[in-house]
């Protein structure tokens, strides 16, 4: 994990205003902030406008794909430069679904490269539709990567708990009594 991240889950979590609680502090989600961790401050209500604005900008995409496209039938280009751009718009909203929903399931390596990020987001605009129906597909069932988000938080609880655990009690009483002894002979 990255050293961020691990300065941020150890890092206070404000509970009160003037008043810090300790523990890791939940990574917002884009269009959630931190609603997802108990589904409150209108959870459901967001998750519903998410998958019908998807939804809609989708639609919306392909009509305005459709206008293009009837400006090639009209332009004569021939059949074979359709059947070209329909399977390339078919292709790359295939290939931008994919990418979008492993970024809801997975987070990206960072030490890994970022060529392959750059060189495909020429992809991931032509197929847009793509993206927009993994957002929508991902909102049905919940806020889009909530699950990989619950999952990294819940593990930096645990790992905070046990950092937590080892450091209360008195440390003398831990290691067999001997700085107990020696203050009772003074």
């Amino acid at each position: 994990m990255s050293e961020k991240r691990s300065e941020r889950d150890a890092a206070p979590r404000e509970s009160a205003p003037g008043k810090t609680a300790a523990g890791p502090q939940p990574e917002e989600i884009r269009f959630f902030g931190t609603t997802w961790l108990e589904h409150d401050g209108g959870y459901a209500l967001r998750r519903a406008a998410l998958a019908l604005g998807s939804l809609l900008l989708a639609v919306l995409g392909a009509l305005l794909l459709r206008f293009g496209f009837e400006g090639l039938r009209l332009a004569a280009v021939g059949s074979l430069v359709n059947v070209l751009v329909v399977a390339c718009f078919g292709i790359c909203s295939a290939l931008a679904f994919r990418r979008t929903w492993d970024r809801f399931v997975r987070r990206p390596d960072p030490e890994a490269p970022t060529a392959a990020d750059r060189s495909s987001q020429s992809m991931m605009t032509i197929g847009f539709i793509g993206s927009l129906l993994a957002w929508f597909c991902r909102s049905l069932v919940e806020a889009p990567g909530e699950r990989l988000h619950r999952a990294e938080y819940e593990e930096a609880c645990a790992r905070y708990a046990r950092r937590r655990g080892a450091r209360t009690g008195n440390p003398a009483a831990r290691r067999g009594g001997t700085a107990g002894k020696r203050a009772a002979r003074s």
